[in-house]
């Protein structure tokens, strides 16, 4: 009998925004690979999404036909094989739980809900997965070491050029077309992945682990430390520490970002600044949209910002900052510690975005990768727009 595997949204997506605005939870990235390429490489399956209404013309779900076993699974949650064979043990209108919450089900026929199950089964073992935005930096490290031994598993390297200082070389591993040139690459720490076409410029210094993405690029004299992911197309330069960057998104100048997560189609203006801890070491309270509230989120956490939003030159960003979606920050001195989606300019005189230009604008970021600002994509961003039209000035 035939399987449809769907990753499903849960009513808790709503405290991973900013990223959860513009996409399913299970689209965001950790380590090497978003979560639901983890799964369908766990799978050798493909995978839809089962998410808020305004994201599933852009991400379709597919229900299969009458004959089909549809096995719903957690966007949330990260595989590993003892949960993917569990999963599999499931039969037919059975769930699987972790501590009350679910995990899996199984339901046969086109229909899709999350209605309780006939049986229903706890799971022991371990679960890792993404709940709060400062999960996605914190499960970084773990997650590049389990991309890495997946994704290499039987293969071999493309060769590293002549040129560079490497240790531990059989912790890195380069896709066909990437290149590296006069850098230090040290692998002790942790896997190092060079993707697809990507490119290290001469002077870099990197300490793993590291997941640079197919044409990703680190610029001369780009200082990687930490679990930092650049995902597929994204431009790092200056010092970045412990982040991840979804893809298509630059930081291509001096400036440091550390314990931070940056969307897609973002661009940090040169000598952005972002602090991750407090002048005191006391604890990051971070702003949570959904709950208009702060919750602690460890002694470290820098910015968490949303997709198309950008920086100018020079901006400082406070200690867990949070950036919502298509935000244009400038201007002297720190910006608050919340910039609600489509936020223009600074702490004084801030003001909406407009909706017709920041279109415009997303559109053109997107050109500059070579990318088109889809039907799609102009109405999760108008649907965004409306959504938090009351938080805004």
């Amino acid at each position: 009998m035939e399987r449809n595997y769907i990753l499903f949204d849960t009513p808790e997506r709503d405290l991973l925004y900013p990223f959860t605005h513009t996409r399913p939870i299970a689209a965001c990235r950790v380590g090497i690979l978003t979560i639901q390429e983890k799964w369908e490489h766990w799978l050798g399956a493909d995978v839809s999404h089962f998410t808020v209404p305004y994201l599933q013309e852009k991400y379709p779900l597919q229900r299969g036909g009458d004959t089909t076993v549809n096995i719903l699974i957690s966007g949330h949650i990260m595989p590993d094989a003892a949960l993917v064979a569990a999963i599999g043990e499931l039969a037919p209108d059975e769930e699987l739980y972790k501590d009350n919450r679910l995990i899996a089900k199984k339901i046969q026929g086109r229909e899709v809900h999350l209605l309780p199950a006939v049986s229903r089964k706890n799971y022991t073992g371990p679960v890792a997965g993404i709940f709060r935005p400062w999960d996605i930096f914190m499960q970084n490290d773990r997650a590049i070491r389990e991309d890495f031994a997946r994704l290499t598993e039987g293969r071999s390297s493309a060769p590293l050029p002549e040129g560079c200082q490497v240790s531990h070389p059989e912790n890195i591993f380069l896709e066909p077309g990437a290149a590296v040139h006069c850098s230090i690459l040290n692998a002790a720490t942790g896997p190092i992945y060079i993707g697809r076409n990507a490119l290290i410029m001469e002077g870099c210094a990197v300490r793993g682990p590291l997941a640079l993405g197919e044409g990703a690029v680190l610029k001369m004299g780009t200082k990687i430390y930490g679990a930092t992911t650049l995902g597929p197309y994204c431009i790092g330069g200056g010092e970045i520490k412990n982040s991840v960057f979804f893809g298509y998104s630059n930081k291509s100048h001096d400036g440091y970002v550390g314990d931070a997560v940056i969307g897609e189609w973002c661009n940090l203006g040169g000598n952005t600044n972002c602090s991750n801890v407090k002048n005191n070491a006391a604890v990051v309270k971070v702003w949570m949209e959904a709950k208009q509230a702060t919750e602690p989120a460890g002694q470290k956490c820098g910015v968490m910002m949303g997709d198309f939003s950008r920086t100018g030159i020079n901006t400082m960003l406070n200690t867990g900052t949070v950036v919502g979606v298509s935000c244009n920050i400038f201007g002297a001195g720190f910006p608050p510690a919340f910039m609600p989606s489509f936020s223009w300019g600074h702490q004084v005189g801030m003001t909406a975005y407009r909706l017709p230009e920041a279109l415009r604008d997303a559109a053109a970021w997107m050109a500059f990768k070579g990318r088109q600002l889809e039907d799609t994509d102009r109405k999760v961003l108008e649907a965004i727009f409306h959504e938090t039209n009351t938080q805004r000035p």
